[in-house]
Formats: C-alpha cells, sequence, structure tokens
C-alpha cells in the first residue's frame, strides 16, 4: 500500500512539472501577443496622447454623447499644441478665448452642439424610401397587365350567386357550413 502511495505521489508530481511547464508556455505566447498587439495599437494612434480608458478601453478616438471622453486627443501634439498645454498648466483667465478653442480642437473633434445638430439625413432616407416604393408599385402593375392572366369567369359577381344557390339546393355543409344558415321552409338566410 505504501509503495502505491509513493508512485502515486511521483505521477502526480510529474504531472504538475507538465503542467507548471504547459502554463509558462502559454503566459509567454501570451505576453508576446500583448506586446505585439500594443505595438500595433500605438503605431495607429501615432503621436497622439491617450488620456483615458474611453468608449471600450481601446485607445481610439470617437466622438459620442452618450460617451463624451474618448480613450486619446483628436489631434497630435504639435509644437503650437504642446506651448498651448504648458500655458493650460496656469492660470486660465490668461489664455484668450481663441487658444482655448485651440485646446479644445486639438483633444475633441466637435462639440455637443456639433454632434447633436441635425444631418438632414433623413431626407436622403425618406427619398429613397419612396424611390423603391414607386417601383415596387411599377413593377406590380406592369406584372398585373404582361404576366398575369386575366380573372377566371367565376370570380364574377354572377357566377359567385350561382355558385352560392348550387350549394344550397345541394345542401352542402348542414352542420356549420352555408347550409347551416339558411331556412329552406321560408327559403331565406336564418
Amino acid at each position: 500500500m505504501f509503495k502505491n502511495n509513493v508512485k502515486l505521489h511521483h505521477i502526480i508530481m510529474a504531472l504538475n512539472m507538465v503542467t507548471r511547464r504547459a502554463l509558462a508556455l502559454t503566459l509567454q505566447q501570451l505576453s508576446r501577443q500583448q506586446t505585439a498587439a500594443a505595438a500595433s495599437t500605438l503605431s495607429k494612434i501615432g503621436n497622439r496622447e491617450v488620456v483615458g480608458f474611453g468608449f471600450n478601453g481601446s485607445p481610439a478616438y470617437v466622438d459620442r454623447v452618450d460617451f463624451p471622453m474618448p480613450a486619446v486627443r483628436f489631434r497630435e501634439d504639435t509644437p503650437d499644441v504642446q506651448v498651448l498645454r504648458e500655458k493650460e498648466m496656469g492660470d486660465w483667465k490668461k489664455l484668450t478665448l481663441e487658444e482655448k478653442k485651440a485646446l479644445y480642437r486639438a483633444s475633441f473633434c466637435q462639440t455637443f452642439a456639433e454632434m447633436t445638430a441635425p444631418s438632414g439625413e433623413w431626407k436622403s432616407v425618406l427619398g429613397v424610401t419612396l424611390i423603391l416604393s414607386s417601383l415596387a408599385v411599377w413593377i406590380y402593375l406592369w406584372m398585373k397587365v404582361f404576366v398575369y392572366s386575366p380573372l377566371p369567369e367565376t370570380l364574377k359577381p354572377e357566377y359567385q350567386e350561382a355558385q352560392l344557390k348550387r350549394m344550397i339546393d345541394l345542401r352542402a355543409n348542414p352542420v356549420e357550413g352555408t347550409s347551416s344558415q339558411w331556412d329552406y321552409s321560408k327559403g331565406d338566410w336564418k
């Protein structure tokens, strides 16, 4: 019994070593992938400063009313913007209105008023919808004239009345159908 426990202990230790080795290799690969992803992301944002978490955690710029703080600044840092950022650290009363606007435009593409302004896109959507609807009507009319055959004679009102009289005369569906609604003694509908 003791020898079996020792063998079992050695097997578990060997498995632990294999597991540790596999885990170490997996972590190394994951580290390499994250480094490559970070390098790829940094090459995409260029010289722009990362200033927050952003919309979904990726360093990307997106103008959204529901999430107003993008992860990176809109423009790259130029010498002019860097000078303004130095002045920004001091008293804001010393900044001119143009400098404040330049700082804002370096960080953001649009103001809230610009983001929420009507774009007029509804006009093009409505126009395309109406054009497609009229096209569908014209296709239907063309098919009605050139594709569909004329309606059969049995759909004319006099034929339908004759068919109804024949069903009553034959007493078709006397329990729940048409004949059940006919009073045969009076010769009229119930």
